[in-house]
């Protein structure tokens, strides 16, 4: 059991393959058909690290055309990323909205902390009902820096308006959990709902 006086007192959500189910195949898979050329697709053309950049802040206005130019036999595949972007996060991860309901219902502060596209927030964030109580999401597409980046996480402490001991941070990433334990946070990485109460009970957050 943790020291009671090393508790935790506010939970940091991550969004992405923690609360929602997010991955660039669920939107691909319903447009290419072949499984050989879709993995090959997901490899080297709209891949999780080109997409990243849209993460840490380039926008869509820039990436896409530029990747149309280098691959322009796939144009309206990269085209597709961006007008139906919303395809690739069809569901939320299993019992994470619940314990989100249950963390309001103690009155536990509750924050975000996402890698995730400026250009693709608005329409995500519309859709989140259970984000809306949240204190505050810092959004890397927004700050122009990405998780592991310490930056990203001095920007969340200075907006949380906590210091980074009160702080719980959920993410599904080691190396993001690394990075905020570096500073002091406190953190779990994500596998499911059910070890993630586990562990919020432990540290006094859920009962």
């Amino acid at each position: 059991m943790p020291d009671a006086n090393d508790q935790p007192t506010a939970v940091v959500f991550d969004i992405g393959r923690v609360i929602i189910q997010w991955k660039l195949r669920y939107l691909f898979e319903k447009l290419i058909d072949d499984a050989d050329q879709l993995d090959w697709f997901l490899a080297n053309v709209v891949t999780e690290e080109w997409h990243h950049q849209h993460d840490e802040g380039r926008p869509l206005a820039e990436m896409v055309p530029e990747r149309i130019a280098e691959f322009p036999d796939h144009a309206d595949l990269i085209r597709a990323y961006a007008a139906r972007f919303a395809e690739t996060y069809p569901a939320h991860v299993p019992g994470t909205l619940d314990i989100i309901a249950r963390l309001k219902a103690r009155n536990v502060p509750l924050f975000g902390l996402s890698n995730f596209g400026a250009d693709f927030w608005p329409e995500f964030i519309a859709g989140e009902s259970a984000l809306q109580g949240f204190g505050d999401i810092v959004v890397s597409g927004h700050e122009k820096v990405a998780k592991p980046d310490p930056a990203i996480y001095a920007i969340a402490e200075a907006r949380f308006g906590m210091p980074p001991q009160q702080l719980f941070f959920i993410d599904d990433k080691a190396e993001n959990i690394a990075a905020a334990k570096a500073r002091g946070w406190h953190g779990h990485v994500f596998t499911d709902a059910e070890t993630l109460e586990a562990d919020l009970r432990q540290r006094g957050l859920l009962s």
